[in-house]
């Protein structure tokens, strides 16, 4: 039997210097003269770190616009419909019923969530695949380079809308101009396909489990900035902000990340090899499949579910936090939100630790599960909280709720050959992008189609759904162990 995959996302040398695909390049290196190696940034200084910083600052520009777009939608609605929830006695009291100005807002509001995240995820999912593909002949700094200057576009319009009162309407050409470029998914993608360029088999999972951490860190920095900043000064010097960090990102790639893939200067974005090469992989499995048969490409396609149910869900549920905090028997301020959404991000690192503690005596699957199982309760939680106390317990136990994606990519990673980890990402962000359709778009249509009768029923069925995911992953580790067992004994 194997060695367990979470020893590959912690493994006692996790610092080693290269990768297998380094050893290739480098053999070239030492015979080739300097025009075949990999373009180096205009600024010579190699930081101690690679495309962390990148990650880093796109996420934390992602953070802290997320929740204060909401905000803004519900502060503009309301202005809109005349609803000024701040001076009602019901706000608070949940035992009275509900005042219907404030539903027509939460409806309004949820509507221009669901329309803006459609807009630019719609677009972005046909776009972040042929940019992850491209990546593999060009090179990945232009995949880190690109959506952050569209990025940057969109908070540009937002700050228009803002400064001259616009149509909230119009925000919806910032996302598709940001979708256009391939959004925040083709950041992530390519950040883990330079770590896969970078990093050997059993460092890349523990690579990649850093730049987990990293979206953590950001998230929850952005956070606690955000919710106190917007109550001090408003919206529009936190947007300034959020340009400022999307452009030093798109600044420090260019600069400082050294290329990991020698660039084919032939090589086109608009050609539908890209596609072909995302078909390839999951309609035959990869080239890793010609050892494990059908089974193989079935593990590929169900951990690729597994994945995209998780990913959903939480981004789905993440929508609606904001909302469901607003509106009564809540009435969350700005700092509290932002305290709420920090202790939602502090899960990226607690679940890191967890994970390191329960691989000493768990596999990699059963991780999952009981990662999957924090998620669970704490959606419960959430689906009944009608106090800040509650709400905050319901954030406490969803501390393990992220230590279910890095065991999936992990697996992901592993069922493919080296040469394919570039369109495994590709596949990996298209899937996420996905997931940010179908999550917004579900669950911002029916959280204002319930709130009649359960506020937070969505978060009770985002709860049922995960056990799918669950009893797959526990299912295919059975398996994995029976068959161990068998071929130990028959050998």
């Amino acid at each position: 039997m194997d060695d367990s995959d979470t020893a590959a996302i912690l493994p006692a040398d996790a610092l080693d210097a290269t990768s297998a695909g380094e050893k290739a390049i480098g053999e070239a290196e030492v015979t080739s003269p300097e025009e075949a190696r990999p373009a180096r940034p205009p600024w010579r200084c190699r930081p101690p770190v690679s495309v962390e910083p990148v990650l880093f600052l796109s996420m934390f520009s992602l953070a802290l616009q997320a929740p204060l777009s909401t905000q803004y939608l519900w502060d503009r609605v309301s202005e809109d419909l005349g609803y000024n929830g701040s001076k009602r006695s019901e706000c608070g009291n949940g035992s009275g019923p509900a005042d219907p100005l404030q539903t027509e807002v939460e409806t309004l509001t949820a509507h221009w969530n669901l329309y803006i995240s459609l807009a630019g995820f719609s677009v972005g999912l046909l776009v972040v695949p042929l940019l992850g593909s491209w990546s593999d002949l060009i090179g990945r700094r232009p995949v880190l380079i690109i959506p952050n200057l569209g990025l940057a576009i969109q908070a540009v319009v937002y700050l228009v809308v803002m400064y001259l009162k616009l149509p909230v309407a119009y925000f919806l050409v910032g996302r598709l101009l940001s979708g256009l470029s391939g959004d925040f998914n083709a950041i992530l993608g390519g950040c883990f396909a330079y770590v896969a360029d970078t990093s050997d088999t059993r460092s890349r999972t523990f690579r990649v489990a850093i730049l987990e951490a990293c979206l953590g860190l950001s998230g929850m920095l952005a956070s606690i900035i955000g919710g106190q900043w917007r109550r001090a000064q408003g919206y529009i010097n936190p947007f300034w902000l959020v340009l400022a960090t999307n452009l030093a990102s798109a600044l420090y790639a260019y600069l400082f990340v050294r290329e990991s893939v020698v660039p084919d200067p032939s090589a086109r974005l608009l050609t539908s090899r890209h596609y072909k090469a995302v078909w390839h992989l999951f309609s035959t499995g990869g080239r890793a499949a010609e050892a494990g048969g059908k089974f193989h490409r079935c593990k590929l396609w169900l951990y690729t579910l597994c994945f995209f149910v998780v990913v959903s869900v939480h981004m789905g549920c993440r929508e609606l936090y904001v909302l469901y905090e607003l509106s009564s028997p809540l009435c969350w301020g700005p700092a509290l939100i932002g305290y709420g959404s920090a202790a939602q991000h502090l899960a990226y690192l607690t679940s890191l630790l967890g994970l390191k503690v329960m691989q000493r005596c768990l596999e990699d699957s059963w991780v999952a599960v009981v990662g999957l199982a924090s998620n669970v309760i704490g959606l419960v939680v959430f689906a009944v909280a009608d106090t800040t106390q509650l709400m905050f317990t319901g954030y406490g136990l969803c501390f393990l709720f992220v230590a279910a994606t890095p065991v999936l990519r992990s697996k992901l990673s592993k069922l493919v050959g080296p040469s394919e980890q570039g369109v495994l990402f590709a596949c990996v962000a298209c899937v996420e992008s996905l997931c940010f359709l179908v999550g917004s778009g579900l669950f911002n249509s029916l959280y204002p189609a319930t709130l009649h009768f359960m506020k937070g029923f969505p978060f009770l069925l985002a709860a049922i759904i995960l056990f799918i995911p669950a009893g797959i992953i526990g299912t295919l580790q059975c398996l994995d162990q029976r068959r161990d067992h068998r071929d130990s004994t028959a050998s």
